[in-house]
């Protein structure tokens, strides 16, 4: 049940009661706020409406079954705090500190669900995000093996060996990098933009069946690059990739917004 309904189910509540006396309209408000009672200790409604919303984003359905399920997990949890208190462990400090990051936890939900409400992504963001990421990947994708080395001279070794005639995929077995060595150095179809600069760089220039001549030096080592094949790049529309696209630019705006606001932070 949400807040506005709950709401307006109070709402007529104290129209209806309102000639009753004032003890009665306070234990009415204090009933409608108690879920329960374990041991003379009240369970609010608001923490079983907690309850039931969590399990609802989770795709459960309200319904009689779900309410008793909910009313025994509050009475376990109740009764188990009540003697982790009779214990003294709500006085601990490294308890404190969990309950309290625990409550940060919480409240920090709170408020980037209603920034992300305040602040909607709009169907203007999503077209401009598509076509950069258009223009980001470009129109091709690309069918390459290689062989990762170590040293300059070790890749140039390889390079005469495929000059040779010998084949790259039983060459591969020399390579240092164990996802594809033992696929024949196969990388699969891929964008340019999976690979880092130097990479791409030198993949896109090659020709169908060539291999790079020198060395390719990235971070990773010394690479000996060979082009299979190219083909015509297929994305998906932009109605599509909208929930994507949209969930990326959410999660960009919220980093953004908790970038600025611990800039402005003074910290000592």
């Amino acid at each position: 049940m949400n807040r506005n309904f709950r709401h307006a189910i109070l709402l007529g509540l104290a129209a209806t009661f309102a000639a009753a006396p004032v003890l009665a309209q306070k234990k009415e408000k204090a009933d409608s706020a108690t879920f329960a009672t374990v041991n003379g200790k009240v369970i609010p409604k608001s923490r079983a409406d907690a309850l039931i919303a969590g399990q609802a984003a989770q795709g459960q359905p309200d319904s009689p079954d779900l309410r008793k399920a909910v009313l025994e997990e509050l009475v376990r949890r109740e009764v188990l705090t009540q003697e982790a208190i009779k214990k003294g462990f709500d006085k601990k400090a490294e308890v404190q500190g969990q309950i309290d990051l625990a409550r940060q936890g919480v409240l920090i939900g709170a408020y980037l669900n209603d920034y992300v409400k305040s602040n909607p992504v709009t169907d203007e963001q999503i077209k401009k995000e598509y076509e950069e990421i258009k223009v980001k990947l470009g129109s091709k994708e690309y069918k390459a093996r290689h062989i990762l080395l170590e040293k300059e001279d070790e890749a140039k070794a390889i390079i005469e060996k495929l000059k040779k005639g010998e084949k790259i995929d039983d060459l591969a077995k020399e390579s240092k990098d164990p996802g594809s060595k033992d696929r024949g150095g196969d990388l699969g179809w891929a964008n340019p933009a999976s690979f880092v600069p130097a990479f791409s760089a030198a993949m896109t220039k090659l020709e169908k069946g060539k291999f790079t001549e020198a060395p390719v030096k990235t971070d990773f080592g010394w690479h000996v690059i060979l082009l299979e094949d190219t083909r015509e790049l297929k994305l998906p529309g932009v109605d599509e990739a909208k929930g994507q696209i949209g969930q990326q630019l959410t999660q960009r705006m919220v980093q953004k917004h908790i970038d600025d606001l611990r800039a402005k932070a003074k910290v000592e």
